[in-house]
């Protein structure tokens, strides 16, 4: 995804996003949803906007934003894997996992692979701690996960 210029046309775009939902009750996830579909990620240019628009401070969107691991505030490759390393992932070999994968993709947490296909981002429970280590692309959810796991479910997406 492009970072979006700021200009008449992204804030006539994110003002069209926000008058969808601005009405609802509860309507920041909502505009978070379909801004982050629309660009990929919730640009910092785009916070200020909501929160007028909303009554709310930009601290608070902001909080939003970076509270839920499905929002991103940075550009991100076509795919986003995430590896959980909350603590009971940890207490599996998560750590050792995400090593692993960091050298095998050639990027660290909140990186893109250089061709634009894949980011790698850490998250903090993917709600299988029975199962750890986990991670997740896309819809696919990954249990007891190892490198050679990761790395097929990595070549199935394409990325």
């Amino acid at each position: 995804m492009t970072t979006p210029a700021i200009s008449a046309d992204f804030s006539e775009r994110l003002a069209a996003i926000i008058d969808i939902h601005k009405d609802r009750e509860g309507p920041l996830l909502p505009i978070l949803h379909d801004i982050q579909a629309e660009w990929g990620y919730i640009p910092e240019e785009a916070q200020p906007q909501i929160a007028a628009a909303l009554g709310l401070t930009r601290a608070e969107v902001h909080g939003v934003v970076s509270f839920y691991h499905d929002f991103r505030d940075h550009p991100s490759g076509r795919h986003v894997l995430r590896l959980c390393l909350a603590e009971a992932c940890q207490s599996v070999g998560a750590d050792a996992l995400a090593d692993q994968v960091r050298a095998a993709l050639g990027i660290d947490f909140h990186e893109t692979t250089p061709d634009g296909r894949l980011t790698l981002e850490p998250v903090f429970c993917l709600g299988l701690c029975a199962c750890g280590p986990s991670a997740q692309m896309g819809d696919r959810l990954l249990v007891r996960a190892n490198l050679a796991k990761v790395q097929k479910l990595v070549a199935e997406a394409g990325a």
